[in-house]
């Protein structure tokens, strides 16, 4: 079973995946440091199961998943078309049931009282989690959405296999903008850390950058050679806690490379070539100096930032689905296509 997302809690060394046999999990690590590169004493773990023992349907992916700001609640994603949200111990406490297909992405805004999701069914829907039940419906696209990110606690963007981005607000009946110009369906948006500039990445083999105050993009990103599956912002410049340090962006490829972009210039600043097959997941450390990535190649790679050089290496079993670094930067877990989670201790 291909294990395809995992997420640290912001507050507490635990960590949640999700997988392909119905169940998420949440994984409980010791404070002390591990004495190996890959942790191998026995953690605790709680299953969440996410369908009843008696069902025999077809495997019903748990897909995504997202902690709250203050690492009290996990929501997961499911192919079954229900989110849910599960206390820290493993309790379920709601089951948020309007979507009509899968959902691929969901997201809490900052402040923890909504939860947004986004679905095969083509909507995205905004849940009160105090109640559990849903506060608005935007049906936009004309495809599945495949991905959301909130700007601010009332206003988010959604992409879709219809390549159109809408930015949505709560109490808006409309988009609030609406972004046209990639070729073929957008994999990804993220607002950057203001939310002043929403990257997306797209199938076209581009990558784009827009602002509120304009209609076109204003930069259109066109290095890769293939679909562009992920991207992320650094955790860097104005509003951030590092912001002396650049605003950079990465986006991640089919064609095996990151790019580590300039988002004034729109220019690339490193093409990180390691990668033999494509590359689903990149993260950056907290501080923004390292960049983590994970390929179907089976390699997990941790690149300095500021020299765009590999300075750590990892092998696993199978291809890695997700990436993804804890709050105080010193491990990253690895999501695989077969069946394995595991947490590699980085210290320089």
């Amino acid at each position: 079973m291909k294990v395809f997302a995992c997420a640290w809690n912001p507050s507490a060394p635990l960590l949640a995946s999700g997988s392909g046999d119905s169940t998420a999990r949440i994984w409980k690590f010791s404070e002390r440091p591990c004495e190996t590169s890959v942790q191998n004493q026995p953690v605790n773990v709680m299953v969440l199961q996410h369908l009843k023992e008696s069902t025999k349907e077809k495997s019903k992916d748990v897909t995504t998943l997202d902690w709250n700001g203050d690492g009290t609640l996990l929501a997961t994603g499911s192919y079954d078309g229900q989110a849910r949200i599960w206390s820290r111990d493993g309790e379920l406490n709601s089951t948020l049931n309007k979507h009509k297909g899968p959902i691929f992405s969901l997201k809490w805004n900052k402040k923890g009282d909504y939860l947004l999701s986004g679905s095969v069914d083509k909507t995205a829907i905004v849940w009160n989690t105090r109640t559990g039940e849903w506060k608005q419906l935007f049906e936009f696209h004309t495809g599945p959405t495949l991905d959301v990110d909130w700007r601010n606690n009332v206003s988010f963007a959604t992409c879709s296999t219809d390549k159109m981005i809408h930015v949505c607000k709560i109490g808006e009946y409309r988009p609030i903008k609406t972004f046209s110009g990639h070729q073929d369906e957008v994999n990804a948006i993220k607002w950057d850390p203001t939310g002043s500039l929403l990257a997306s990445c797209s199938d076209d083999h581009t990558a784009k950058i827009w602002s509120l105050k304009q209609d076109n993009f204003l930069h259109d990103l066109k290095e890769h050679a293939k679909e562009i599956y992920t991207i992320r912002w650094s955790p860097t410049g104005p509003g951030t806690n590092s912001p002396n340090q650049k605003l950079v962006l990465a986006s991640a490829s089919f064609d095996s490379t990151i790019k580590l972009w300039d988002v004034e210039l729109g220019s690339v600043i490193y093409s990180l070539n390691g990668h033999r097959d494509p590359v689903y997941s990149v993260a950056f450390s907290p501080n923004g100096e390292y960049l983590a990535s994970g390929s179907m190649d089976r390699y997990i790679h941790i690149w300095s930032v500021k020299e765009g050089k590999i300075v750590k290496t990892y092998t696993g079993k199978g291809g890695i689905f997700e990436v993804n670094w804890n709050k105080d930067g010193d491990k990253v877990a690895a999501c695989f296509s077969n069946n394995i989670v595991c947490v590699l201790d980085f210290r320089m």
